[in-house]
């Protein structure tokens, strides 16, 4: 008998037992195509790729193991209920049963996600780090008009609003913002929430067209399921500071469409109270308690107390009672805008600001009802505008862009105002979440940035890209990769004059001291600098062939598939050092169709020849 041969009735192996077609997933769980694809989309089951597949590329496959998952979750029976009572409902409604019809609208089946998000999220550490699509669905449709042909109904509409806002309320009270980026799509925030870095995208308060090419069933089914994980982790959030959930607002500030900043008083108010409240039910039992837990710490830091330092005893008390507080990455985001008060002008993004600078450490306000305080305040340091010119100019404060606040938070540093004035061209907004050293250019923008960091941190910047131990050995730095050529021969360059004037040094000292003459003394400079120079060239190894030779020896003893593998990396290499070339390249073009600026203000461009001129007018239809 053939060994590939199996008689009927048999088990089947390999990918045919492990893998389903969708069309076979349908029949299997006897529902139709619209309530599968709903289904997989609450249970987090996707389409799978087999090495082989079985029935031909153009079918879709799950495992069969995810199937079977589905097949007996109590939320398909519920669909079923579900599809049950909408054939009664419209079949009474086609007979004209008013009393069948009215009875059966106010006995609809409903479901809840609570048991989904418990199954597919058992610990919170898990739902923190699938937060980030959860995030951008909802901001996304809280910025979106209600559209009744889609389903987009008003309810929902407020509720992602109100989870967003709670969602931003307990970032910014909590200080856990960490970067801000604004782009074209909308506006990037990164925050880490129980060291878990969590990113999403929030769109621009901008009208907002839905485009006909969306599937919005898919998405509402994605919505549905994504406002029940932020609504629990929410509830989470808020009970680990001690603040009650959901939480009750300010209608006044509600009606005013201030949620935001009524989340944030409601905030202060609770954590306020749940402390007071706190100290004064532990009061009693703390008293009773103080003195036996401050010698048992006493006896243990005296136990860990080494003997011939002094004062270290003062350091470990200090270090005991810093335990509990905030780290250093959120005493720096905690502080960066202390003392300083904003207000936001009319023009300018309100809602992402109104996040971003509480998050810091800022106080704000805003021009409209329900402001805490009102543009006239001579207590305020900053004003943010982003229109050329203004009605009324205090002297007290600086008008700046809005995005000199983001470029501060990004480099956690007070940037100078200079560049940010009303009516100026800012400087260029870096991306906080690209690696400029990674990528192999660094802008001129983040280089002053740099020093900036390191003059408020009392710090001196080495030199980009050496040190002292790269000017010794530069040929070890070029055959590690750490340089390249150009900058090994400038290094090597360098070392050779260090050595002739060092040597050039030491022999002026020996005839000074033998009483030479000035002219002998020049002569004998010059044939020793010539002699010393042909020997040192003679001796100094070509750095470019003995690092050709290395990485020549190397690739002749690797196999095939590591051969390749260099070989990929080294075209990786060279297409990133492509890219940089070209930003170098632009920027000099830039530079050199720009004129110098003229008493500080910006450049102008270059006056056109007039070949270029008639050119150009040639060129217009």
């Amino acid at each position: 008998m053939p060994k590939h041969y199996r008689p009927a009735g048999k088990k089947k192996e390999g990918n045919v037992a492990k893998y389903v077609t969708r069309s076979q997933a349908v029949k299997l769980l006897q529902v139709s195509l619209v309530t599968f694809r709903r289904l997989c989309i609450l249970k987090g089951v996707f389409p799978r790729e087999p090495k082989k597949k079985v029935k031909g590329n153009h079918h879709t496959y799950y495992h069969l193991k995810d199937i079977l998952f589905v097949k007996h979750d109590p939320l398909l029976e519920k669909f079923r209920e579900m599809r049950t009572y909408e054939k009664k409902l419209k079949k009474a409604q086609a007979k004209r049963n008013k009393d069948l019809y009215e009875r059966l609208r106010t006995r609809k089946p409903t479901y809840t996600l609570d048991r989904l998000i418990l199954e597919r999220y058992p610990k919170f550490v898990d739902a923190l780090r699938d937060l980030d699509d959860c995030l951008s669905m909802v901001h996304l449709f809280a910025a979106l008009p209600a559209l009744e042909r889609e389903n987009i109904e008003v309810k929902r509409i407020h509720n992602c609003r109100k989870l967003s806002h709670e969602w931003q309320a307990y970032i910014a009270r909590t200080h856990k913002l960490r970067k801000v980026f604004i782009s074209v799509k909308g506006i990037y925030y990164q925050a880490e929430v129980d060291g878990q870095k969590i990113t999403w995208l929030t769109p621009h308060a901008l009208q907002q067209v839905l485009p006909d090419d969306v599937d919005y069933s898919v998405m509402l089914t994605f919505l549905e399921f994504y406002e029940t994980l932020l609504a629990f982790t929410n509830f989470k959030l808020y009970h680990s500071i001690n603040v009650k959930y959901p939480p009750i607002l300010d209608p006044q500030l509600e009606a005013l469409a201030e949620e935001l900043y009524a989340l944030s008083r409601y905030l202060d108010a609770n954590t306020r109270s749940s402390r007071a409240s706190g100290s004064d039910q532990v009061e009693g039992q703390e008293n009773e308690k103080q003195h036996d837990e401050s010698d048992l710490r006493l006896a243990q830091l005296q136990h860990q107390l080494p003997h011939n330092e002094p004062g270290a005893l003062m350091h470990l008390v200090e270090d005991a009672a810093g335990e509990d507080e905030d780290d250093e990455d959120t005493k720096d985001c905690k502080n960066l805008f202390k003392d300083m008060k904003f207000f936001l002008g009319r023009e300018v993004p309100r809602e992402s600001l109104l996040f971003v600078i509480p998050a810091f450490g800022g106080i704000v306000s805003w021009e409209g009802d329900g402001a805490p305080y009102r543009e006239a305040d001579q207590s305020i340091t900053h004003q943010i505008v982003d229109r050329p010119t203004q009605g009324h100019i205090f002297l007290s404060r600086e008008y700046v862009q809005p995005q000199w606040i983001y470029d501060c938070v990004n480099a956690r540093v007070i940037l100078p105002t200079e560049g940010y004035l009303v009516g100026r061209v800012p400087p260029p907004h870096l991306s906080p979440f690209v690696n400029n050293e990674a990528e192999g250019y660094v802008p001129e923008y983040a280089e002053t940035i740099k020093r900036l960091q390191a003059a408020a941190r009392n710090e001196v910047l080495p030199m980009p890209g050496t040190g002292k131990e790269d000017l010794e050995d530069p040929q070890r730095l070029l055959v590690e990769g750490i340089i390249d050529r150009a900058e090994a021969k400038e290094a090597t360059e360098k070392k050779r004059k260090m050595e002739t004037l060092k040597e050039q040094y030491h022999d002026e000292l020996k005839m000074e001291i033998e009483g030479a003459t000035y002219s002998s003394m020049i002569n004998r400079n010059t044939e020793s600098n010539a002699a010393s120079g042909e020997a040192r060239e003679e001796s100094v190894p070509d750095l470019e062939q003995t690092a050709e030779d290395g990485a020549n020896m190397a690739k002749i003893v690797m196999s095939r598939k590591k051969r390749r593998l260099l070989e990929a990396i080294e075209i990786g290499k060279k297409r990133k050092q492509a890219n940089v070339d070209l930003l170098k390249e632009r920027k000099k073009k830039n530079e050199a169709d720009v004129l110098p600026p003229k008493n500080g203000l910006s450049g102008a461009r270059r006056p056109r020849s007039q070949d270029e001129e008639a050119r150009r007018r040639a060129s217009l239809p």
